[in-house]
């Protein structure tokens, strides 16, 4: 049984969580969204994808709150307008690359608003460009220009060379990079400070409602730094046993309206 508790904000990834398994915000998650607007609970987004492969969620859910993309390395208005960026330094992007690269991982770099690849055909490529709506750029090499770089992405259908290689990341850049796995095929190198923990405390601050008020929802583990620093965390049926180990409440799977079945029982209330 969950502790009733005052809330605020709902702060949701988005795959995984918010939408299905076929990357759709469904009309029940929709509705529920319009429902935490009719309570006066206000909604915020984060992911690891760029701020405009969220593009199309915004009028959907009539947001009205910063959104974060790159898991918390840039925030953004829903006009577009940037609010504040993190980035990579040029040192800890140049060994990421070479790092993920040893590792036998396609490298994705992510600068400003373009997304850098050097192989159209490589993995997740074509189901990443339908999923965020716009294309990856195909350069000679995606090492040639390491400033401004707001995410790099390890990419493998190699589940075990992934965790491996998020484990070798979090030892080489300890304290000056985020290493985690937004999807079990994902690696997500950001800045230090780029993660969704911070974005918590960045909405909580700018948003002025305090984190015990802030309820958290997603299904990995780069989710679990906000359900750390939340009021009330919950996980996805669809999240790893570790990452429902760390969540106050568990709901249903994305393919079963995990997200509104949690936003109508464990936020509104509803029986």
């Amino acid at each position: 049984m969950v502790e009733k508790r005052k809330i605020s904000l709902v702060l949701a990834d988005v795959d995984g969580t918010l939408v299905n398994e076929e990357k759709v915000l469904t009309k029940r998650a929709q509705a529920a969204v319009q429902s935490l607007h009719l309570a006066g609970i206000r909604f915020a987004i984060t992911s690891g994808r760029p701020p405009k492969g969220m593009a199309m969620l915004l009028d959907a859910l009539r947001l009205e709150t910063p959104i974060a993309g790159f898991n918390g390395g840039l925030f953004i208005k829903p006009d577009l307008t940037i609010l504040d960026q993190k980035t990579v330094p040029a040192d800890v992007a140049a060994a990421a690359i070479e790092l993920i690269r040893d590792h036998g991982l396609e490298a994705w770099v992510y600068r400003g608003n373009d997304w850098l690849i050097s192989k159209a055909d490589a993995p997740h490529v074509a189901r990443e460009a339908w999923t965020v709506k716009f294309d990856p750029i195909v350069v000679k090499d995606v090492a040639e220009k390491l400033d401004q770089i707001a995410k790099i992405v390890g990419v493998s259908d190699n589940l075990e060379k992934v965790q491996r290689c998020e484990a070798d990341a979090r030892k080489a850049f300890g304290q000056r990079a985020t290493a985690n796995r937004s999807q079990p095929y994902y690696l997500d190198i950001t800045n230090k400070d780029a993660n969704k923990g911070a974005v918590v405390e960045y909405l909580s601050q700018y948003l002025g409602v305090p984190a015990a008020e802030i309820a958290t929802i997603g299904d990995q583990q780069t989710d679990v730094p906000m359900f750390v620093r939340s009021g009330l965390s919950i996980a996805m049926g669809n999240a790893p046993d570790e990452v429902k180990a760390q969540a106050a409440a568990t709901t249903d799977s994305y393919t079963d309206e995990g997200f509104a079945k949690a936003m109508e029982r464990l936020i509104l209330g509803e029986k």
